[in-house]
């Protein structure tokens, strides 16, 4: 009984350890669909699309024709978005996609889930949401 206790302790240590962590959104993504979340709109084809979250707290990233970057803050399950600054060339066949896309990420915090080689990004208020794959 008295070997049991210190194995019992060490595993409540590590199970509750582990369930305060959550993943991170590092990496190279590919937008997937965007758009209010009950009903989201695929990501058009043929369009070159990455977000890059990188591990010095910036992502940057291009949705269809112009590039945009900013830095962000993770806490949990959530992420802060400072102010995107982005180039500003009119795509005709783009222009919907990449305004709704930096729409969502504008200046504010999103809840983000790693869901195997997803990255789910939903709105605050859970209206919106962003689905990204890994590349």
């Amino acid at each position: 009984m008295k070997k049991i206790i210190p194995i019992l302790f060490t595993l409540i240590l590590t199970l509750s350890a582990c369930a305060g962590t959550s993943a991170s959104p590092e990496g190279e993504w590919t937008l997937i669909s965007y758009g209010d979340t009950a009903n989201q709109t695929l990501a058009l084809p043929n369009t070159e699309t990455s977000i890059s979250f990188n591990s010095d707290n910036q992502f940057n990233g291009n949705v269809g024709c112009n590039i945009f970057h900013a830095g962000y803050q993770t806490e949990k399950n959530t992420i802060k978005i400072q102010p995107i600054a982005s180039t500003k060339m009119y795509c005709q066949d783009i222009a919907e996609q990449e305004d709704a896309i930096l729409h969502i990420l504008s200046e504010q915090t999103l809840n983000f889930e790693v869901n195997g080689n997803q990255l789910i990004l939903t709105s605050s208020d859970g209206l919106s949401m962003i689905v990204l794959e890994k590349k």
